[in-house]
């Protein structure tokens, strides 16, 4: 069992006590995005989460269930390829995470229960060099809107101290996301002008998949999960992302037709009866 961080006091010469170290986290955040350009300040916390602990990278992804997810932020291009891996194969820790509600500590993906949980992942992961990944749901009340996701080049796992200083990074971070969304939904804007918010650039990183999205339910007379695993099933067959299938879905440059009925072959994660070309050329 973690121990709770607050048990914790400081001695001479010891640990910080549980107060100072939160203030240290308050801090570290506060000054990161402090004075920075809107556009650059959720890549600032980013990289202030990185500074506070023993990972290699970090991301924040905000949800709105299984067939909407957008990086808000992310503090280098490996964390953005393990982002857009998850996104495409709609598996692991963030997507556990989220799931659950609780937070899921990878500590091996190179071997072992967590390489084989997540087995497709875990090999993509270790081929970008990741060897343990931390994923922490953002939101209150269970509600899970989003995750902060923490990785590092090598295996092991978090001490009970910088698991505690994680967990209230994610509390800051599940904040200023909240704080956004507020804003946004009020029609609240930044003073800068002609600089948008942060929730309208991280809606707009996955915005060609959505329009995707619709259009196959059109193709397909499918509900959105059905399209988006569709486009995760071609996505994983051609070894791209599913975002860039989504924009040859809205170039129609691919055509998705309903499956087959029956036949033993007839399996999720087989290649699509879509085919490329432009769509004005099918009958």
């Amino acid at each position: 069992m973690t121990a709770d961080p607050s048990a914790r006091s400081s001695g001479d010469g010891g640990e910080p006590s549980a107060a100072e170290e939160r203030l240290r986290v308050i801090e570290a955040l506060s000054a990161a995005a402090r004075g920075v350009e809107a556009q650059k300040a959720p890549e600032a916390l980013c990289r202030a989460c990185v500074g506070l602990l023993p990972v290699t990278g970090a991301s924040v992804s905000i949800s709105g269930g299984r067939t909407v997810r957008a990086t808000w932020c992310v503090s280098d291009e490996v964390a953005s390829q393990l982002a857009e891996a998850q996104y495409t194969l709609g598996d692991g820790p963030c997507q556990s995470a989220l799931d659950g509600g609780a937070p899921v500590l990878a500590v091996d993906l190179g071997g072992g229960p967590d390489g084989r949980r997540w087995p497709i992942f875990a090999r993509q992961a270790v081929e970008l060099g990741v060897r343990a990944v931390f994923s922490l749901p953002l939101g209150v009340g269970g509600a899970a809107i989003g995750t902060l996701d923490l990785y590092r080049d090598r295996p092991g796992g978090l001490s009970d101290r910088e698991l505690g200083i994680a967990l209230w990074a994610r509390d800051a971070v599940t904040f200023a996301v909240m704080d956004l969304h507020s804003r946004h939904d009020m029609g609240e804007r930044a003073p800068e002008e002609g600089v948008a918010s942060w929730v309208e650039a991280s809606e707009a990183e996955h915005s060609e998949v959505y329009q995707a999205i619709g259009i196959m339910m059109v193709q397909l007379d499918a509900d959105p999960e059905e399209a988006l695993d569709r486009m995760r099933a071609r996505a994983f067959v051609d070894g791209r992302t599913v975002t860039e299938v989504a924009r040859d879905v809205v170039a129609r440059r691919t055509r998705f037709r309903p499956e087959a009925d029956g036949g033993p072959g007839d399996q999720q994660g087989r290649r699509d009866t879509g085919d490329d070309g432009p769509d004005d050329e099918r009958s």
